[in-house]
């Protein structure tokens, strides 16, 4: 006991020494403290090369990437103080830097920690008030109307693949099928159906011999032009099981094949090399293109039961390597019944997305070889019970949803089903011009950013001038351009329900901002009783270094202004601060120090002059910051 309390004493005595400064850190901090984050940055960095850093290093670090928008090295640094401090204002900047990087879960992760920490700041309550799924998903409206086809059985029928004039479903009603001991009904076959002129369709066919065994098989897809079908079919068939030595159970899994049509049959079925003993492969999806087939599996390395997968159909019409979609289509739950339109989106059933109980049907897009956000297609769709085998035609809107949902004929019921309205991801369409011209600029970067001006991805134009963004409809946006030799521009993109969304930004020369004595930018903006460099400052002061790299004789004194509220010899400190950060800034994006200086008026020089009765907005025009040519001005060349 006694050496544990002498080991606590030590760890406690230690833990001081890591937040306060000592005489490694006099250089640094003097740095720090006269607002040079730079050189501050340098000079820590080094005691964490030399093995000398803690805490207070690390913390004071991160301060300084902080203070000149550096979110990057920000993040790193906070992140390394946090794992041996929890510090709650630390964490709260880590969770901002984390968001600006475009990594939102893990910044939800810190918030939730820093709200548990300081649950009454009002950053916590906002944090805190962000709704419920359910809701969200509730309220989007009915996107289709559903409506229970005729042809359902007093047992299971599910699918509803439509090719070549027939509706091909999978369904228990064989009666000449011994049952299975999961539900009692007899083993699944497929079946075709006519569909009569007035929307009705003739009696269900069962597929012959080649195609349906004594055992299960699956939905099927086809290749474009519907002469071959994939389906999925039991391994008993191949007499591939495995036995409990115990109980004497066989234990079988589903296999992928292909057939050919032969007429107006099917014929050649064979099976493909991933089909394993070991893990099932099942719902097949074959891409409009017929180069691309997608399926559900449970095989190794996925993340929960069974995953989506995609694998490329050769043209020897073999299969390539299965590829998983990834963690954000995956989850530990299971993920099924994948398929893929006409147009490129990805509908599949899950249990492990937030939905309304049991399997929910969602839908995403692969943009640029990133999966875009998953959606909830919502009621009524889905329900409370088990939806699944969703089918749409992108062109008329008509498809199929299966579900054992309550009102249904059978155990699983195909539902006919018709869009009403677009669905929630939206396509924002940049074209990136020059003003004079109307030529389209390749090579600009277009970011998007969220509604706070979070960064969500950047793209770069192509020769069309144009890049492209799935958003989620209804949420309003930013989008942030700039291109060498052009003034870069933001443009808000309002929050919509439409499918597509094209946004023309015209750019001027970067020569529009020079004037004959000073450099006009838009205000350069600080929040109440602050000195850092926020990201919209950040912009703006881009321009400036622009400006200053193609101008290299140009020199620029920065001044810094407050507003009243405060004493005047405060707001003089204050507007000093902000100055030289906007210096530090400025010099930390390659521009030598010795073309930029800083000055802080102070209160001394308001934009408005509005006495003591300032509005909050015409207090902010006042905290601003002007840049003056001092010397090397273009428009003297």
């Amino acid at each position: 006991m006694k050496k544990i309390n002498i080991l606590i004493t030590i760890i406690i005595l230690s833990s001081f020494s890591l937040t306060a400064q000592n005489k490694d850190t006099k250089k640094a901090d003097k740095h720090f403290a006269r607002f040079e984050f730079i050189e501050a940055a340098e000079d820590y960095k080094k005691l964490v090369e030399d093995g000398k850093a803690d805490t207070y290093v690390y913390k004071r670090l991160a301060d300084s990437y902080y203070n000149i928008f550096n979110t990057v090295e920000a993040e790193r640094w906070y992140a390394k103080a946090l794992e041996s401090s929890q510090d709650p204002e630390t964490i709260y900047k880590y969770s901002q830097m984390l968001k600006a990087n475009g990594k939102y879960e893990e910044s939800n992760q810190q918030m939730a920690k820093f709200a548990s920490m300081r649950p009454g700041d009002d950053r916590a309550v906002a944090f805190k008030q962000n709704p419920d799924y359910l809701p969200k998903i509730l309220e989007k409206g009915k996107k289709f109307n559903v409506q229970n086809m005729g042809f359902n059985s007093q047992v299971s029928d599910f699918g509803g693949t439509f090719k070549d004039g027939k509706l091909y479903i999978t369904s228990a009603r064989n009666s000449n099928r011994r049952t299975y001991g999961w539900n009692e009904q007899p083993f699944l076959d497929i079946y075709t159906l006519t569909k009569n002129s007035d929307g009705t369709y003739q009696p269900a066919v069962l597929l012959d011999d080649k195609i349906n065994t004594k055992y299960h098989e699956g939905i099927v897809s086809f290749s474009p032009d519907g002469n071959t079908m994939y389906f999925s079919r039991e391994s008993f068939f191949e007499k591939i099981y495995e036995k409990d030595s115990i109980t004497k159970n066989r234990y079988s899994v589903l296999h992928l094949f292909r057939a050919k049509k032969s007429g107006a049959n099917w014929d050649n079925v064979e099976g493909f090399p991933m089909n394993s003993k070991n893990y099932s492969i099942k719902n097949p999806s074959v891409s409009s293109d017929g180069k691309t087939i997608y399926f559900a599996s449970d095989m190794p390395n996925g993340y929960g039961g069974f995953d989506i997968y995609k694998a490329n159909i050769n043209d020897d019409g073999s299969l390539g390597e299965p590829v998983n979609l990834g963690q954000k289509v995956n989850t530990e739950g299971q993920e099924m019944f994948p398929y893929i339109s006409d147009n490129g989106t990805l509908y599949f059933s899950s249990n492990g997305h937030l939905g309304l109980g049991g399997l929910d049907v969602f839908h995403t897009k692969e943009i640029d070889g990133k999966i875009a956000p998953i959606r909830n297609i919502g009621i009524p769709v889905n329900s409370n019970a088990d939806d699944f085998a969703f089918h749409l035609d992108e062109e008329t809107g008509e498809g199929f949803v299966s579900s054992n949902r309550e009102g249904g004929v059978g155990s699983d019921d195909i539902y006919a089903i018709k869009k009403l309205q677009p669905l929630c991801d939206v396509l924002i369409t940049a074209t990136v011009t020059d003003i004079k011209t109307g030529k389209p600029l390749n090579a600009a970067t277009v970011t998007l950013n969220d509604e706070q001006g979070n960064k969500v991805v950047s793209k770069v134009t192509n020769t069309d001038g144009t890049a492209e963004f799935i958003v989620e409809c209804s949420k309003n946006s930013v989008l942030e351009v700039s291109v060498d030799g052009y003034e870069s521009r933001q443009v808000a993109v309002k929050g919509t329900e439409e499918e597509e969304v094209n946004v023309p930004i015209a750019l001027d020369p970067i020569e529009k901002l020079i004037a004959a004595d000073r450099i006009e930018l838009a205000p350069i903006y600080f929040d109440f009783d602050k000195s850092n460099i926020t990201s919209q400052a950040a912009f703006e002061l881009d321009k400036l270094v622009q400006i200053m790299n193609k101008y290299p004789e140009l020199v620029i004194s920065a001044t810094s202004h407050t507003d009243s509220r405060g004493s005047a010899s405060y707001n003089e400190r204050l507007s000093d601060r902000r100055a030289k950060t906007t210096v530090q800034y400025v010099i930390s994006k390659g521009i030598d120090k010795s073309r930029i200086t800083g000055m802080g008026k102070g209160e001394s020089e308001p934009k408005v002059d509005c006495g003591t009765n300032c509005t909050e907005d015409e207090h902010q025009l006042n905290r601003r910051s002007e840049f003056i040519i001092v010397s090397g001005s273009p428009q003297a060349q």
